[in-house]
C-alpha cells in the first residue's frame, strides 16, 4: 500500500519520507474547489508552486506527487513548472471524460506519471475508457467530492454501494493499479481507519491518503511531533494491513458488511 502525506512544507517532507512513507502530495488545486466545498468540514490546501523544488530535494526515496488545478489556458504552463521543479507524478482533478485525460497526458508527454482523480459522477460513467488511456500510470477515487457530485451525505457511501467497486474491477481487468480516498489512523475517524483499510484490500487499492489524524493540520515539523506520534500511527496502520492479508473469505465478507453498517449509522446521524 502506497500512503501519500499532505504537505508543502520541505522539514515535514523529510520527516515522513525517512519514516517509510511512500509519496509526499503536494496540492496546488484552487480553481473551484472553495466553491464546491465551502462550509463542509474538509481540508483546503493553500500549498505554493515554489515550494516544489524545495520539498523534492527534501526527499531520499518518497516520490513527489502534485496536483494542479482542473484544465484551464494555463494547464500547459502549470504541467511544465511542475515537472521541472521535480514532479514525480502529477495529478489531475474535476475531470469529466476520458478525453480530458487525454489531453491531458499529451502536454505531460511522458515526462512524469499520471494519476487522473476521478471524483465525478461523468468520470466514473467513462472509467472503462479512462483505463485505456496512453500516459495513465494508475488512477485514484477522490472520494469527498464524488460524494458531493453524486448527492450523498457522506464521503464512504461510494465504498458501501458498489461504485469504489465497479471502478475496481475496471481497473484490475486492464491492469492498471488504483488507490481511493483518505484513511485516519487505525481507531480514528466517523468511520475508524482499520475498517476503511480493510476495504482497500478487499478490492484490491494500493494507495490511500493519510487524513489529517496523522498531522492535525500541523505547520511545521515540531508542530507535527507535539501533535502525533507519527511514526508509532503509521506502523499500527501498516500492522493493521498484514493482518487483513491472511482473512478467510467470509470474514472478508463480514468486515465488508460491518464497513457498509457503520457508513449506515453515520449516514443516518448526519441525515
Amino acid at each position: 500500500m502506497n500512503y501519500y502525506f499532505i504537505t508543502d512544507n520541505p522539514e515535514i517532507a523529510g520527516y515522513v519520507d525517512s519514516c517509510g512513507v511512500e509519496r509526499i502530495f503536494i496540492d496546488l488545486e484552487i480553481l473551484g474547489k472553495a466553491a464546491r466545498q465551502g462550509g463542509r468540514d474538509t481540508l483546503i490546501s493553500r500549498h505554493r508552486a515554489e515550494n516544489i523544488a524545495p520539498v523534492k530535494r527534501s526527499l531520499n526515496a518518497a516520490k513527489l506527487l502534485v496536483r494542479v488545478n482542473p484544465l484551464n489556458e494555463g494547464t500547459p504552463r502549470e504541467v511544465d513548472a511542475a515537472i521541472a521543479a521535480g514532479a514525480d507524478f502529477l495529478m489531475l482533478p474535476m475531470f469529466r471524460s476520458a478525453d480530458e485525460v487525454h489531453r491531458f497526458c499529451r502536454f505531460v508527454g511522458g515526462r512524469a506519471g499520471v494519476i487522473p482523480l476521478a471524483e465525478t459522477a461523468a468520470a466514473i460513467a467513462d472509467v472503462e475508457r479512462l483505463v485505456h488511456v496512453e500516459g495513465v500510470s494508475e488512477i485514484h477515487v477522490g472520494l469527498n467530492d464524488l460524494h458531493l457530485d453524486l448527492g450523498l451525505t457522506f464521503m464512504f457511501q461510494t465504498m458501501a454501494d458498489g461504485t469504489v467497486d465497479r471502478v475496481a474491477e475496471c481497473c484490475r481487468d486492464a491492469g492498471i493499479p488504483f488507490g481511493v480516498g483518505g484513511i485516519s489512523s487505525v481507531g480514528q475517524g466517523l468511520v475508524p481507519g482499520e475498517m476503511v483499510l480493510a476495504e482497500h484490500r478487499r478490492i484490491g487499492s494500493t494507495a490511500t491518503i493519510l487524513a489529517r489524524t496523522f498531522h492535525q493540520k500541523a505547520t511545521s515539523l515540531a508542530d507535527l511531533q507535539a501533535k502525533v506520534d507519527f511514526p508509532a500511527e503509521l506502523a499500527k496502520l501498516r500492522a493493521a494491513w498484514e493482518e487483513l492479508a491472511v482473512r478467510t473469505d467470509e470474514q472478508i465478507e463480514t468486515d465488508h458488511q460491518e464497513f457498509c453498517k457503520a457508513v449506515s449509522q453515520v449516514v443516518a446521524k448526519i441525515a
